[in-house]
Formats: C-alpha cells, structure tokens, sequence
C-alpha cells in the first residue's frame, strides 16, 4: 500500500486552495492501491492558508506565523495512518514543507530551494518507508 499527498490525487487542499492533479496517482487511489493525506489539514491548518516555509527547525508562514506545532500534529496523523495501513511506499508533493523530499523552499518566500526534507517525509524515512516525488513517479515508467 501507497500514501501519497492528496493534492496529487486531485483534492484541493493545497495553500492555495487547488491541487496539483497526478493522473496516474488519482488512479492508483481510485484503485484503492493508494491513500490520500493532507498532513497539513490534519494538522488543523485551514484551506486556503497562507503560504508556509521551512525556516531553521522551524515553520513559518508568509505572514511570519510559527506553525509548526500543526505540522508536526499533522505529520504524525498522516504518519499513523500510513503504519495503519502498512503502507511502505509514499508518493509526496516535491519541494513542500511538509512533503518535499531532498530540497524544499529555503523560508525567504521567493522561491529559493534548499536542500532538505519536509516533516512528513523526514518522519516517513525515519521509519523505513520510501518516500518518492511525484516527478520521481513519472519518470519511473513502472
């Protein structure tokens, strides 16, 4: 079983309101070979909601907010309901705070990665899942 973020299945829970539709991941859900998270909902976060950024150990939003208590939450929900499913593979959104795997923004808000890892995925590694983006899922032709 997959975890993938949801706003790669087409559910708008992005920052902004939207998603970032994968179709080949929305199939995986629709098969029911994938479950969809938000970590950042879980964690209480509205949508929409100002941007946020990793900036030091911390989560920032654009509007100078420290938000990472509600990462973290969110994090270990979605991570509790990936060990509930035994879910050993993730296919998360790239460059997020909370998802990005190996470079995420850098917390100046212009756009500037850094490398790094977005909590949820930090937690996913840590506990042996393997984590993917979803341009790494694309250019794996499976």
């Amino acid at each position: 079983m997959k975890i993938v973020s949801a706003c790669l299945a087409g559910i708008n829970c992005r920052y902004d309101g939207k998603s970032k539709p994968n179709g080949k991941i929305s199939d995986i859900v629709k098969k029911g070979e994938a479950i969809a998270v938000c970590p950042e909902e879980l964690g209480g976060l509205p949508t929409p909601r100002p941007a946020a950024e990793q900036v030091k150990n911390k989560v920032i939003n654009n509007k100078g907010e420290d938000i990472t208590e509600q990462f973290y939450k969110g994090a270990n929900l979605a991570l509790a309901i990936a060990e509930e499913n035994n879910c050993t593979e993730a296919i998360l959104k790239c460059k997020s705070p909370m998802c990005g795997k190996g470079e995420v923004y850098d917390g100046s808000f212009s756009g500037t990665l850094t490398e790094g890892e977005g909590i949820f995925a930090k937690l996913l590694n840590e506990k042996g899942v393997k984590v993917i983006t979803e341009v790494e899922f694309e250019n794996n032709k499976e």
